[in-house]
């Protein structure tokens, strides 16, 4: 067997890079995010339907910062300066509000079980191939 080493989350690396993109685009970059994940911190009103659409261009926020398992800001809600604090894990998306253009991201094995979890078994010879990931969609 193989000895292949467990790779840390790509989150981090594609969210930065997108929002990278979006913003060199001269567009605004947008996070869909899963209101239901415990340690996310937004104002409650953000909150519709089980997600938060944050705006995270440049002149919306302060303090921007992308680490290797959250995000996190300063923005204004209703006029109010407020600490968001988003754990990659609960990031759905990224998006150029302008286009629709970005990237919905497969769920984070790495941030499901840990940077450094146990390594899984090889799939079985006889085993189906593996499903294509999500397309992306316009999120309004």
């Amino acid at each position: 067997m193989n000895d292949v080493k467990a790779m840390t989350s790509n989150r981090p690396y594609l969210i930065r890079a997108m929002y990278e993109w979006i913003n060199d685009n001269g567009m605004t970059p947008h996070l869909v995010v899963d209101s239901a994940h415990p340690d996310l911190r937004v104002p409650q009103q953000a909150v519709r339907d089980g997600k938060v659409v944050l705006n995270i261009a440049q002149r919306a926020v302060a303090g921007f910062d992308v680490g290797d398992a959250y995000v996190s800001f300063h923005a204004r809600f209703s006029g109010v300066s407020k600490e968001v604090f988003v754990p990659l894990a609960a990031v759905q998306a990224i998006y150029a509000l302008e286009s629709g253009q970005g990237m919905m991201l497969p769920e984070d094995n790495a941030s499901a079980q840990g940077v450094g979890a146990q390594e899984s078994a090889p799939p079985p010879d006889d085993a189906p191939p593996p499903r294509k990931g999500p397309s992306l969609r316009v999120v309004k």
